[in-house]
């Protein structure tokens, strides 16, 4: 076993013991800041080495340069695939957009979307195009597109939040995304998004 094993382990080990140990609400806190700390140190960590799919896929016209490799196998996917990472390939697609996320609270949310607006946000949100992109892709107008965006959204967020808001009101340990969220959505910071009456996009 390694030295950065060994201190993985035992970091672990006493967590544990510490958890275990708890009686208080203060040793509970005590111990939902350590569990945070953890948190933020995974979170830079998977920044900083995790390929994003949205970013390595926009950039795909930088790659297309035929002079040594050959154009398919220049394309991130091949890149990927080659080097034996299969998940961004497998998941970049529109119905599948629930498995991109790691969080039980919004693949729930996700999941149960109907394949339009499945459509409409993954490529809002993953692939990054303008809402006159997705206009012209879907055959409708931008206006539409926006309405419909905006209503999925707000339903999103406010299901998520239905869902969290029990835990946030007590105390409850959650994510520091999720606590974050949960402060924003009650501050009403969220209510930017425009979305209109009807969805007419269906």
């Amino acid at each position: 076993m390694g030295k950065h094993e060994l201190r993985r382990v035992t970091r672990e080990r006493a967590l544990m013991q510490i958890e275990q140990a708890s009686r208080t609400e203060k040793d509970f806190w005590q111990l939902a800041g350590m569990y945070d700390k953890l948190d933020a140190k995974r979170e830079r960590r998977e920044r900083y080495w995790v390929t994003l799919s949205t970013d390595n896929f926009s950039e795909w016209e930088l790659w297309n340069d035929e002079t040594i490799i050959p154009r398919p196998l220049n394309h991130e996917w091949w890149r990927e695939l080659l080097s034996g990472d299969f998940i961004d390939v497998i998941f970049d697609c529109p119905h599948e957009l629930h498995e991109l996320v790691s969080s039980p609270a919004i693949y729930d949310q996700l999941v149960g979307l109907d394949e339009n607006r499945k459509e409409i946000l993954y490529y809002w949100a993953v692939r990054q195009w303008s809402p006159q992109k997705i206009a012209a892709f879907r055959g409708q107008t931008d206006r539409n597109i926006r309405k419909v965006y905006g209503v999925t959204i707000r339903n999103v967020r406010k299901r998520l939040y239905e869902r969290l808001r029990a835990r946030y009101e007590r105390s409850a340990p959650l994510t520091l995304e999720q606590r974050e969220f949960c402060a924003n959505y009650k501050a009403g910071i969220f209510n930017d998004t425009k979305g209109g009456g009807n969805d007419e996009a269906e």
